[in-house]
């Protein structure tokens, strides 16, 4: 078992042993009990009552953070000559097709969000290999997939998220920085939790949310009083 540093043994020490922390409690500590000399990423864990390998119960999708992550996305367009332009305006990093294409086909990925148009994804296909493990593959549900470059740009970049349920029944996302005030924070994670509250599938079985824990990059995990969420 690994040893724990002192500054891990001082911030396990300021949360209660067995306590179930409501959300506005566990983001008024997260700056306290984060041992990252950087701007950590706070992050909400979600484990769902859902069993992931059946098709009606493997949750993916998008939420709008009212405050954003805190990160800058690099986006990268996949789209035709003709809207270059657009794209470019909406502030994308990356524009272009069969150059990029190539670019990633080669291994590049320096980059977090992939947009394209439905009538290039024939060509992105064959891209599954270097996105799909990393969760950058273009979507319909997720908005990434649309004729309409320049909105979903401006999503992407004003704080919109994707979520997906991983192999485990789990949610991961990062709904901020720890540098962000506490009452941020809490809007952000409750826009993501009551998101993925509402969209319950209709054959999910028993407790629904089973656990939710809140952490930052280098913090211990603070766990929820799943009863207290809105």
């Amino acid at each position: 078992m690994a040893k724990l540093s002192k500054k891990r043994k001082v911030a396990n020490e300021k949360l209660e042993a067995d306590k179930l922390y409501t959300l506005e409690e566990a983001m008024g500590l997260i700056k306290s009990v984060t041992t990252a000399k950087f701007d950590a990423s706070v992050d909400v864990h979600m484990r769902l009552g859902l069993d992931p390998r059946k098709a009606d119960q493997a949750l993916r999708g998008t939420v709008s953070l009212p405050h954003g992550t805190g990160k800058t996305k690099r986006v990268l367009v996949f789209c035709t000559p003709d809207k270059e332009a657009e794209a470019r305006e909406a502030g994308a990093d990356f524009v272009g097709l069969d150059d990029m294409v190539e670019k990633v086909q080669g291994g590049w990925t320096d980059f977090d969000v992939v947009v394209a148009m439905p009538s290039v994804m024939a060509k992105i296909g064959r891209l599954g290999r270097v996105l799909g493990p990393r969760g950058l593959m273009p979507n319909p549900k997720t908005g990434t997939v649309t004729p309409n470059i320049g909105a979903a740009i401006a999503d992407v970049k004003g704080g919109k998220i994707a979520f997906r349920l991983d192999k485990f029944g789990i949610i991961h996302n990062s709904i901020g920085r720890v540098s962000f005030e506490p009452n941020k924070l809490v809007e952000n994670a409750n826009e993501l939790i009551s998101t993925l509250i509402k969209m319950r599938p209709s054959t999910a079985k028993g407790i629904y949310v089973k656990s939710v824990t809140i952490a930052s990059t280098m913090s211990p995990g603070i766990p929820l009083d799943t009863k207290s969420l809105k």
